[in-house]
């Protein structure tokens, strides 16, 4: 296909489970919308966990070859029923993008017109493609999974992936104390940075340090790292105090031979929470963005690829070598885009 057929486009496809080499870019036909379907130019797409896990074959229901990426943000390019005018700002996430049907690792998707929030923003679509997935999942984790209340005590587990950033800047809004987790004691300053009351080294035993702080735990844990350190967490939590399991970062979400009455502590609650498009309200998102534009809010680091380095956002999404949002651009971008974290010493995936 011609690089310049206005009728093709870049799109990064998995072939099948496996490693970065299966990622590969290459040129497609643009896809065409079918009725009550939305074909969005995509400028930025933000890596998850959740492609990390399709791309390492422990995700159900993908078939392949496949377009990964269950966000994109950008714009309106087709909507067949006219609803949605040419060069309406969206992002769409979730509803089976990037596993049942093609998602945002490209110049162009589409996806169902549920799927959209629309949006208007002047910031950069670098900042904006970091946005969508990670503030749905922050909101719906201290709203519906925690119903956290101001002058409450939150505990991160996993402060510094950007999932842990988020919910560090939404906590604060609300009016809570946090307390949040990283792995070594040289990104303690990150989370300080960023806004994190009580920064803690995650030795294992994060319970005894919380109880240390907060001698009746705290009132919620947002549990980020997986059911290897939820036991840990959920000691960290007074009675009748709730945490609430939304990331996988160490790839592991089972549990094998749960007993509820020895696993969890008398009277801690435990909750969960995995939201999708209808789950982020346009008004939020967009009050979001506004109060980001003006200073006051912030998601956590950004670290930018283009399209063409795919794998090696991959890789460090895999090993854990940022700490922040990884976002691809896949659009060109008129001017090279920096790195706003250039501090190797701070680099980690929690």
């Amino acid at each position: 296909m011609d690089d310049n057929d206005a009728t093709t486009m870049r799109a990064v496809v998995l072939s099948g489970p496996g490693p970065v080499e299966n990622l590969e870019l290459t040129r497609r036909p643009r896809p065409e919308p079918a009725p009550g379907w939305v074909r969005v130019r995509v400028e930025a797409a933000g890596l998850n966990r959740s492609e990390l896990h399709t791309r390492l074959g422990l995700a159900e229901g993908v078939t392949f070859p496949r377009v990964p990426g269950i966000e994109a943000t950008g714009t309106v390019d087709l909507d067949p029923d006219g609803i949605l005018e040419p060069g309406r700002q969206v992002v769409a996430m979730m509803g089976g993008m990037g596993r049942t049907y093609d998602g945002g690792y490209a110049e162009y998707t589409v996806v169902p017109r549920a799927q959209l929030v629309p949006f208007r923003s002047d910031l950069p679509w670098e900042t904006l493609g970091a946005v969508p997935e990670t503030l749905q999942t922050a909101y719906g984790s201290l709203t519906t999974g925690l119903d956290l209340r101001p002058g409450q005590a939150l505990l991160i587990r996993g402060g510094t992936s950007a999932l842990g950033f988020a919910a560090t800047a939404l906590a604060k809004e609300i009016g809570a104390t946090v307390l949040a987790t990283t792995r070594g004691a040289d990104r303690l300053a990150v989370l300080k940075e960023h806004g994190v009351d009580h920064p803690l080294v995650d030795d294992g035993r994060v319970a005894a340090q919380v109880r240390a702080l907060l001698p009746q735990g705290v009132d919620a844990a947002l549990e980020l790292v997986g059911t290897p350190t939820l036991p840990d967490t959920l000691r960290a939590v007074r009675v009748h105090g709730t945490v609430c399991f939304t990331g996988m970062l160490s790839n592991q979400w089972t549990v094998p031979d749960f007993y509820p009455i020895g696993y969890l502590p008398s009277g801690v609650r435990l909750t969960a929470y995995s939201g999708d498009a209808a789950d982020l309200p346009a008004e939020v998102l967009q009050r979001f963005l506004d109060t980001m534009a003006a200073g006051g809010l912030s998601l956590g680091p950004v670290h930018v690829y283009p399209l063409e380095q795919v794998r090696a956002a991959h890789r460090d999404l895999e090993e854990g070598n940022r700490v922040g949002k990884l976002v691809l651009r896949t659009q060109p971008a008129p001017d090279p885009v920096s790195d706003p974290v250039s501090d190797p010493a701070s680099a980690s995936a929690r």
